[in-house]
């Protein structure tokens, strides 16, 4: 008899993404989520969950808002298939005998409402060299449209993709540019594990039962007897009778806390599951940025002077804080030092990241991890120290060419990593994050010298970047710096600015 597990836990996997949209149905600040539907009557291939909107989500690439995200979601037993842009035309790629994805998508189009966008969600990876890794942002995970046109002849890398593309759909390049709007490939998606704590996270923040303790999720049972009984959109209203008769309130809530948001990137398409701070207890710098790069002319001290002057206006206001950070590890660093162990603040932080977009982390969600490595090496007699955190990527190597050209006052180098060593992953949550804060910025205390400046170069999940900076009274004066990720510039470091304990 074939093992039916793969098909159970796909299911689940599907039925997990669904609870995490619907938990917005009695979210109070979530009130443009109108309905959210399990298994939809089409349009075919993007009809697993499908979310919709009154009057909107904000559209991070028209003034146009989102009416309805349309889902495609493929799980799979591991994480040794890729796919390329020819897998996209292939109808065998999504199980299927005659009718590919981009037929799909472009049947689609032509049924939903206008406005509408569209995700394909996939535990896969891109294959290496494809150019549909150079198509697929990683801002957004939308089709990169502007680099799809480079190239005037099908001999060009993008003019094959447009041609073999063009072709399959017997449109023209505008047509085939309008079908591609709004489309969305989400790879190397979160694990099944991970989403179940993400359905938990996300229901106990609007005050349901998480079950994070039961061996067994009920959720994942409750969603076939939704199909069973031909229930497959939940509105506001419905869902929320729901959770009462079920009984899944819990019984006391914890108290809400403030949505606080400091945000440098350009405006991104608004979390599915979450929401972002109110405009009041929000700030944006995105004027200052190009992308990563602060424009020249404005400045980095200006700018830390003005987070500064923000989180103690906010921190007069509420001493509870959950904290969007879409801005570069220097200001989660700087945030951390100003809402520090002494400040009395409470804070959770909203992580953005691979595999794990907008999951709350907190030092009591009860992710934990192993301890970090960390090693000391002598560079030289100066008594700076550079502080090396490669948790997401091995920063190492570019920091030594870094600080070999520009800082001959480095005496010492202090590296840590993950047990595992690095990854995207290698952080499991806020429990985790804080602990190898704590170990690092211990290691430094230990290691600092008086009059030495503590230079920190950071390759890690934001919140690491935060509860690092709250270490920042015990590490002296500290300088984070910025890496151009993009080689926008010159593929190096950047100081941003100066951190001084005993400036207030």
């Amino acid at each position: 008899m074939a093992d039916p597990s793969a098909r159970w836990h796909g299911d689940n996997y599907q039925s997990r993404q669904f609870w995490i949209h619907a938990a917005s149905l009695i979210d109070e600040h979530r009130t443009d989520v109108a309905e959210v539907t399990f298994e939809a009557h089409g349009p075919k291939a993007f009809d697993d969950v499908v979310v919709r909107y009154e009057p909107g989500r904000p559209n991070r690439r028209s003034p146009e808002p989102v009416i309805q995200d349309h889902y495609q979601i493929k799980w799979h037993t591991d994480l040794s298939g890729h796919f390329g842009f020819r897998d996209l035309i292939d109808p065998k790629f999504i199980s299927g005998t005659a009718v590919s994805l981009l037929e799909r998508l472009r049947d689609a189009k032509r049924t939903a409402p206008p406005n509408s966008a569209f995700h394909f969600v996939t535990t896969h990876d891109l294959t290496q060299e494809d150019p549909l890794r150079e198509l697929v942002s990683n801002v957004d995970h939308s089709i990169r449209l502007k680099v799809l046109k480079e190239g005037k002849t099908p001999r060009s890398r993008m003019g094959e993709v447009r041609e073999v593309w063009c072709e399959h759909l017997k449109v023209t390049e505008e047509e085939l540019f309008e079908i591609l709007t709004g489309f969305h490939i989400e790879t190397r998606a979160r694990s099944l594990e991970t989403l179940r704590s993400d359905v938990a996270m996300r229901f106990r923040s609007v005050g349901l039962n998480g079950h994070e303790a039961d061996t067994i999720f009920p959720y994942d049972e409750f969603a076939r007897e939704l199909v069973v009984k031909q229930i497959r959109s939940l509105d506001r209203a419905a869902f929320k009778a729901l959770c009462e008769r079920e009984g899944w309130y819990l019984q006391k809530r914890a108290p809400s806390k403030r949505g606080v948001a400091i945000q440098t990137y350009a405006p991104r398409a608004t979390p599915a599951d979450l929401l972002l701070a109110a405009p009041e207890n929000t700030l944006v710098l995105a004027d200052n940025f190009d992308d990563r790069q602060l424009k020249k002319e404005h400045s980095w001290d200006q700018i830390r002077d003005d987070v500064k002057a923000f989180l103690s206006k906010k921190l007069q206001e509420t001493t509870d804080f959950r904290l969007f950070l879409d801005a570069p590890s220097s200001l989660g660093f700087l945030a951390g030092a100003c809402l520090g162990l002494k400040s009395g603040a409470a804070v959770e932080l909203v992580q953005m990241g691979h595999g794990n977009p907008n999951q709350v982390w907190d030092t009591s969600d009860g992710r934990g991890g192993p301890a970090p490595s960390i090693e000391v090496l002598r560079i030289g007699d100066g008594q700076d120290i550079a502080l090396v955190m490669s948790l997401t990527r091995n920063a190492l190597p570019k920091v030594q060419e870094y600080l070999h050209r520009a800082l001959p006052q480095v005496g010492t180098v202090v590296h840590v990593t993950p047990s595992g060593g690095a990854a995207q992953v290698s952080v499991a949550g806020g429990e985790h994050a804080l602990s190898i804060a704590a170990f690092a910025g211990q290691a430094v205390s230990d290691l600092a010298q008086p009059g030495g400046r503590t230079h920190v170069f950071i390759s890690a999940p934001n919140a690491v970047s935060f509860f690092l900076g709250q270490q920042a009274d015990s590490m002296g004066v500290c300088i984070p710096y910025e890496f151009d990720l993009k080689k926008e510039v010159d593929a190096s470091y950047r100081p941003s600015f100066e951190i001084d304990p005993r400036r207030p």
